[in-house]
């Protein structure tokens, strides 16, 4: 039997599972739900619910996954009697993620292809399309983006090479191509990140950003959001930010877990995780918000539309220096969507490689990379050619739920994007996390996992923490977040 290989050093390991954690919710997500929910009171609830629940469930992944060395649908078939189903849970909620993820990607790597011709005055940047932005009294943005929505061969031409970049990299396994690329992409993404942070902070204007982030009640009173939110939403927003942002109940935690060395201190590296996982999403929104307020007021603050047209607007009108720092900002937002796309096939991919090597078949890592990948990029097809809802082949269009595109439909339904994540983000994944805590709460007992995190002398102080939250907050907590989630995706 083939030795399976983990990661060579807890550096690797660690800026591959920030590089999970760290994707486009950090970017377009985060910066708007906190200046919508009260700005610093939002980041305060965001902080408590990521130790109550972030840390906790953290903490439990891994060790499930160092533990029995296994990815997740074996892992929990070896701890548990009451939950051996729970690992499909987990790579389920991957694979309907990567279906977006690879789309969404593929987008960024044409706004890089399309500041690059920005950069050098060539046909394909956005310039040429200047003067019907004019004409129509639009944005340059706004004009690309509806072009390239309405170009779904591009869209998907785009979502393969995203969709062949993931899959090489899986190929190259964990230490030979997961842990090689993130270790030099991370710390170059936050280069980038502080680069562009600096111009963005410096701008015009730039301070009522900041006003908007930071000052509880500022976005009320300046007009921008036109009702306060109740607390029960803000906080049922910062978990479902927070949930989805960690990577947790998507089984790849587990998957890298299961990759680390034994005598790499668990509870050290969960609080690391989910550091710099919540300081990359402050730099992003430092990056995103200061610019939209200072060069594209009337821009959209959340969602797709944030990323590609209000941002596409603010380096248009920078200036000169414009086109440098829209690349060196879609290239960062390339690399957080790689970083997760690679985490969430190794998920589903690990659990065949560790089954065929069990069974003596030897190491068909490339063989199930490839079947992943090919998965994946049907499913990504369906999401370009839907264009975000516009082609009229979106779930609501299909069961007539929308006559007229103006007519409010569920978010579930109102594009093949929000029903992908609808099944992941707002059931699969809070579902699992409820669940597994359960599990450790109340049949395997918590000091299961106190056993795996001291194995090899290291201390595990927060343990009596841990032990009150995964057997009474933590449920809890996660009950309210799945409520969140469903009313967000249904009503």
């Amino acid at each position: 039997m083939e030795e399976r290989k983990g990661f060579g050093t807890n550096f690797g390991f660690l800026m591959a599972a920030v590089g999970s954690a760290v994707g486009l919710g950090n970017i377009w997500g985060f910066p708007n739900k906190m200046g919508a929910s009260g700005g610093f009171t939002f980041l305060i609830i965001y902080l408590i619910l990521a130790v109550l629940c972030g840390f906790i469930v953290m903490v439990g992944e891994l060790a499930i996954g160092r533990k029995t060395g296994k990815g997740a649908v074996e892992a929990y078939h070896v701890l548990s009697k009451k939950f051996k189903w729970m690992g499909w849970m987990g790579i389920l909620s991957a694979f309907f993620i990567l279906f977006f993820y690879c789309a969404l990607g593929g987008y960024c790597i044409k706004y890089v292809v399309l500041n690059v011709g920005d950069l050098f005055g060539a046909g394909f940047g956005s310039n040429a399309l200047a003067a019907v932005a004019d004409a129509n009294g639009t944005s340059v943005g706004a004009e690309v983006f509806g072009a390239f929505l309405g170009n779904p061969t591009e869209a998907i031409i785009y979502g393969l090479i995203f969709v062949a970049i993931t899959m090489i990299i899986v190929i190259g396994g964990i230490g030979g191509g997961i842990e090689k690329v993130c270790s030099v992409g991370m710390p170059a993404l936050f280069v980038m990140l502080v680069i562009c942070i600096i111009r963005s902070c410096t701008l015009e204007g730039a301070s009522e950003g900041l006003k908007y982030m930071f000052v509880p009640g500022w976005a009320l009173a300046n007009g921008v959001i036109k009702e306060a939110p109740d607390f029960f939403s803000v906080v049922s927003t910062a978990g479902g930010q927070m949930f989805f942002s960690l990577s947790l109940g998507m089984a790849a935690m587990i998957t890298y877990g299961s990759y680390l060395d034994k005598k790499e201190n668990l509870q050290k590296n969960a609080i690391i995780i989910v550091m710099m996982d919540t300081l990359v999403a402050l730099m992003a929104g430092l990056c995103v918000i200061p610019g939209r307020f200072a060069l594209d007021p009337t821009g959209k603050l959340g969602g797709p539309s944030l990323l590609f047209v209000t941002m596409q607007n603010v380096f248009d009108r920078m200036g000169a220096a414009g086109p440098i720092f829209g690349i060196l900002f879609y290239l960062l937002v390339v690399f957080a969507a790689v970083s997760s796309s690679i985490s969430l096939l190794e998920a589903v991919v690990a659990h065949f490689v560790d089954k065929a090597r069990d069974e003596g078949k030897g190491d068909k890592r490339k063989l199930y990379s490839l079947i992943g990948a090919i998965g994946a990029g049907i499913l990504c097809v369906i999401v370009c050619l839907d264009a975000l809802g516009n082609a009229g082949i979106s779930p609501a269009d299909i069961l007539g739920m929308r006559v007229d595109p103006s007519d409010e439909v569920p978010t579930w339904s109102a594009d093949w994007l929000d029903f992908f994540d609808c099944i992941a983000e707002g059931i699969l994944m809070p579902l699992g996390a409820l669940l597994m805590s359960i599990m450790y709460g109340w049949e395997l007992g918590p000091e299961v996992v106190h056993a795996e995190a001291t194995r090899e002398g290291q201390k595990f102080g927060a343990y009596g923490w841990f032990r009150i939250c995964i057997k009474y907050i933590t449920p809890l907590a996660m009950l309210l977040v799945l409520y969140g989630q469903i009313k967000e995706f249904f009503f």
